[in-house]
């Protein structure tokens, strides 16, 4: 992917110290007019920045996102009464290459029946009155690839080409104090950018959660979920993720998922539709004074091996309960967050290069990366992409019934038709389904097998609409869909 770079570099970062110096100054502050080599030098800083704003903005999309919901509403006679209703919420999203699959987060996407994404066309305007007119924007369907909740990452798929995508950041160059922009649609105001600083290159809000952000103090509110983080140079830095606040609106405290976790997750998702996680064979916790003092650890901070899976690849390799994790590919580690990163960088058929301090003895240790398998993976290999195709609703499935014991251990409701993958081709169904979802009822009628399945989507495919009771991660659920 070539990287598109913006001509801001070093000298923006002079100009805004320049700018800050001069608002400062008591001669700013009366009003006086400014020498004429003093709003030049403000003109260069508000020229660049426009055109960062003008290129990025290309790469940004909003996320519309329709579903269901519970909705309360006051009935007759004063009481309560529980309604499930259509919604309609909206995020950000970044694009990603060129033939249109976009970045957003997993929770912008979360329970949703059909998702849009508004397209940016170029608005640079000449006046602030034509900057009104959106024209240039167009509404296209888009639909979900592949999602990673536990870090809040989902993959989208448009089917547009000659698209701006954004390229990548080193994360390993990004520095506290360094200029950002974020963008996106805050409170659903459209193509929005927000300027500031890096706060702290990794945070972790919840020290109970290996998951690693980047903390920015640009402007970041609900609406931009999902939109990109960048640099001077117009390259994504993070995914805006997540605010902390009291009051509900930015106070200083935003956070992006790190660019360099982005770029690893995207194209499992992109493959697999879930991640792939690879194996290494050892579980790890943060070391505390008391941990430290009670096992007589070489250092009272850090991360400590906590686990060794038997005969796994860090056991062959020779790593032992208690070792304390010095370094990774050479790169000092000192929190579970930083090694969860630097594990996420590798693969299958990787090697970890891992230091470690033994008691009082620093030892090396080379543990090899192998494929950790997903169960979802298996359930396409037991499905014929022929036989069991289910157009309508764009899925392979399977009966969970003749499937045996094994696929229906640990379903709320013993039968139905599990979805094995998605097909090629999109069908007209709103709903996505994903693999891994059990179809259990079509309008209240319970599922037997493929074939009642066919049958049932037949019978109603004239009404246009479906109500699928389908099974989810544990959870019962009723997804409503149009078939065309």
């Amino acid at each position: 992917m070539a990287a598109s770079v913006i001509s801001t570099g070093p000298g923006t970062l002079l100009l805004l110290g320049l700018l800050f110096t001069l608002l400062a100054s008591p001669t700013a502050a009366q009003g006086v007019k400014r020498p004429p080599a003093v709003a030049s030098v403000l003109q260069d800083l508000s020229a660049a920045v426009e055109d960062l704003t003008a290129h990025v903005s290309m790469s940004v999309v909003q996320v519309l996102v329709t579903g269901y919901g519970r909705v309360d509403e006051r009935a007759a006679g004063g009481e309560t009464g529980l309604v499930i209703g259509r919604q309609r919420s909206s995020g950000s999203g970044a694009i990603i290459t060129p033939d249109g699959y976009i970045v957003t987060n997993a929770h912008v996407v979360s329970g949703a029946r059909q998702v849009e994404v508004v397209l940016h066309g170029r608005t640079r305007a000449t006046d602030p009155v034509r900057s009104l007119a959106a024209g240039a924007d167009r509404i296209v369907d888009a639909r979900v690839v592949g999602v990673a909740d536990d870090i809040d990452l989902a993959l989208l798929k448009v089917e547009v080409t000659g698209l701006t995508p954004l390229p990548f950041a080193d994360y390993d160059a990004l520095r506290q104090g360094q200029i950002v922009f974020a963008f996106g649609s805050p409170a659903g105001l459209l193509n929005s950018v927000t300027m500031g600083v890096i706060s702290s290159v990794a945070r972790q809000p919840n020290p109970d959660s290996a998951n690693l952000y980047i903390q920015t103090d640009a402007p970041i509110n609900p609406g931009n979920s999902g939109g990109p983080l960048v640099n001077v140079d117009g390259e994504l830095v993070g995914l805006n993720t997540l605010i902390l606040s009291d009051s509900g609106g930015s106070e200083g405290l935003g956070f992006a998922i790190p660019s360099a976790i982005v770029a690893s997750v995207y194209p499992q998702l992109r493959q697999y539709g879930h991640v792939h996680r690879g194996l290494v064979g050892f579980n790890t916790q943060a070391i505390t004074p008391a941990l430290a003092g009670a096992l007589g650890l070489g250092r009272a901070s850090g991360v400590m091996v906590s686990d060794v899976m038997p005969d796994g690849p860090a056991d062959r390799a020779g790593l032992e309960v208690k070792d304390v994790i010095t370094h990774v590919d050479h790169k000092p580690v000192n929190s579970v967050p930083m090694l969860a990163l630097e594990l996420s960088r590798h693969t299958a058929g990787d090697t970890l290069a891992i230091e470690v301090l033994r008691g009082t003895q620093a030892v090396s240790v080379a543990v090899p990366v192998i494929e950790q398998p997903h169960p979802v993976d298996d359930l396409a290999s037991l499905a014929d992409p022929e036989k069991n195709a289910i157009p309508a609703l764009g899925i392979i499935a399977i009966d969970v019934k003749a499937g045996g014991a094994q696929l229906a251990s640990g379903l709320r409701i013993p039968s139905g038709v599990l979805v094995a993958a998605q097909t090629e081709v999109p069908s007209g169904s709103e709903v996505r389904l994903a693999p891994g979802d059990v179809i259990h009822a079509v309008n209240g009628v319970a599922v037997d097998g493929l074939d009642g399945l066919r049958a049932l989507v037949g019978r109603t495919r004239d009404t246009g609409e479906l109500v699928l009771q389908i099974e989810r991660n544990g959870l019962l659920q009723f997804v409503t869909c149009h078939v065309y």
